[in-house]
């Protein structure tokens, strides 16, 4: 057994190894490195960018430009006020899709949404329905 495990480099019963939130050692000891030189280290990069060094002006233009995460799209939907609605709605993202309004990716991530609202649609007619047998039984 080595630093409490066994020989298979397992923990040993009792021991869930680092707790949570704990450091790594590495991490740690660059930390105190680079302690109070963050200043001196983006000005050097940012003369080295200047002086055209490319590995230099990518990493200060990733900094100052990130590439966008995610864009806002915009077409219309109609109003889903069941499940049944979705039906109509996939069929208009397909539209927006071979119309050019929507790539396929957008299209995929609004066809998700359109399927987590329609699921919550669903179980809210369930709950409905269960909610009026029950006050029938009664």
């Amino acid at each position: 057994m080595k630093n409490g495990r066994n020989t298979a480099g397992q923990f040993n019963a009792g021991n869930a190894g680092r707790p949570k939130g704990s450091r790594n050692k590495a991490t740690l000891a660059l930390e105190s490195l680079l302690q109070g030189q963050a200043e001196a280290l983006t000005q050097t990069a940012v003369a080295k960018a200047l002086e055209g060094d490319s590995m230099a002006l990518r990493l200060c233009m990733e900094r100052i430009a990130p590439a966008p995460k995610d864009q806002p799209v915009s077409f219309s939907l109609p109003k889903m006020n069941n499940a049944l609605d979705a039906s109509e709605a996939a069929g208009s993202v397909l539209r927006a899709v071979s119309e050019g309004d929507l790539t396929p990716i957008e299209a995929t991530r609004v066809m998700g949404l359109i399927d987590s609202y329609r699921r919550t649609l669903e179980l809210t007619e369930i709950e409905e329905r269960l909610q009026a047998l029950e006050n029938n039984d009664a």
